[in-house]
């Protein structure tokens, strides 16, 4: 499987802090939610997921049914739509999955919180962490400008958090296609 073939990095181990994360990136359906659970069988469960989907349609039941079937026994879900450093501080040193941190600006942007002050707050989160971290998020900003101001907002606001968590993570992983490349 493509993540078993990520080379290796000084900070793939059980550290905590920023240290001891990994951000995963990739489009929709590229494969990144699935390479990004094949990097926990490295840790001991139990392993904590940290949902940020807010299921509003029945296809968005479906497709979260899909993902926590996929991931098995083992995991813990604690869904956390907006309060991600609150949810992060409150896993310990579990092994933490974050799908997804677009989800989670949609939120906050719904929710009309500061965005700037909510990726600082998850960024000092990150580093109060004592156990890994593998955070997961859709690169939007590869497409043709939107038409429209607030989905040119998101995209904005999408890559500026990219840029924050990349600058901060020990590893980056990109996926396309299924298959993933360690950009940092």
């Amino acid at each position: 499987m493509a993540e078993n073939k990520m080379k290796a990095h000084p900070h793939q181990g059980g550290f905590g802090g920023r240290q001891g994360c990994i951000f995963v990136l990739g489009g929709a359906r590229s494969g990144k939610s699935r390479v990004a659970e094949g990097l926990f069988a490295r840790w001991p469960a139990p392993w904590t997921y940290l949902a940020t989907c807010q299921p509003h349609d029945g296809e968005m039941e479906t497709r979260i049914a899909t993902h926590r079937a996929r991931r098995g026994e083992g995991w813990r879900t604690v869904e956390a739509p907006l309060d991600l450093p609150r949810a992060l501080d409150g896993a310990a040193a579990s092994p933490v999955l974050v799908d997804c941190l677009t989800l989670w600006l949609t939120n906050l942007m719904l929710a009309e919180r500061d965005v700037a002050q909510a990726t600082q707050e998850l960024l000092a989160a990150l580093g109060r962490r004592t156990g890994p971290t593998v955070l997961v998020s859709n690169e939007v900003g590869q497409g043709i400008v939107p038409d429209n101001a607030l989905a040119r907002r998101f995209r904005d606001e999408a890559g500026l958090l990219h840029q924050a968590i990349a600058r901060e993570a020990a590893r980056v992983v990109f996926v396309v296609a299924g298959l993933s490349m360690e950009m940092k």
